[in-house]
Parts: C-alpha cells; sequence; structure tokens
C-alpha cells in the first residue's frame, strides 16, 4: 500500500503544473478556479491536474454552495520526504550543493 502511495506520490509531482498548484494550495485553501488561474488550459485539463493530485491523497476537495475548494494534505509529501532520505548517503557532494543552494533560496523567498 504504501509503494502505491509513494508511487502516485511522485507521478503528481513528475508534473510542473501539479507542482505549481501545490505550491499555491500552500498559501491556503483555494477554489478550482483559482487554481486553474493563469495557466494556458482548459477547465478540463485543470480537472484533469487536480484529480491526479487527489488520487495521490495531496488535495483534499470540499463543496461550499456551488464552488469547490480544494486543500494541501500535505501527509504522502512528508512520506516522499523520508523515502527520500534514506538514499541520502548516496549524494554526491554537487548533488549536496545544489540541495543547500535551494534550502537558501527558499529561507529567502
Amino acid at each position: 500500500m504504501v509503494g502505491k502511495r509513494l508511487d502516485s506520490t511522485f507521478h503528481a509531482l513528475a508534473d510542473p503544473t501539479r507542482r505549481a498548484m501545490l505550491a499555491r494550495l500552500a498559501e491556503g485553501e483555494k477554489s478550482v478556479s483559482e487554481l486553474a488561474r493563469g495557466f494556458a488550459m482548459s477547465g478540463t485539463g485543470a480537472a484533469k491536474h487536480l484529480a491526479v493530485l487527489e488520487a495521490a491523497g495531496l488535495v483534499r476537495r470540499r463543496r461550499e454552495a456551488r464552488r469547490s475548494l480544494c486543500a494541501l494534505d500535505a501527509d504522502p509529501l512528508a512520506e516522499a520526504a523520508l523515502w527520500l532520505r534514506r538514499w541520502h548517503r548516496f549524494e554526491s557532494r554537487s548533488a549536496a550543493r545544489l540541495r543547500a543552494m535551494l534550502d537558501a533560496a527558499e529561507r529567502i523567498a
């Protein structure tokens, strides 16, 4: 079960549009139209991306009147991070430098 969920998480994270949607949800709950805004895609395309995120357990959706609201569920991300930490000892020096740069950039942002 954990392996399948991990597969779903990495599949969801493999797409830049879905990662951008997750970044928006990290700021708080958003409507489906707010999540789709700014992407060059149809509403159907946005719905397909959301379906992948929901299937991975990264997004919870609820109805409020006529609006569909989405929220981030970070549990699958924590599981993926735990899995990746197992491989940390194999990290190359250049990857370690890249990680340090990304961490520094994240602190600034």
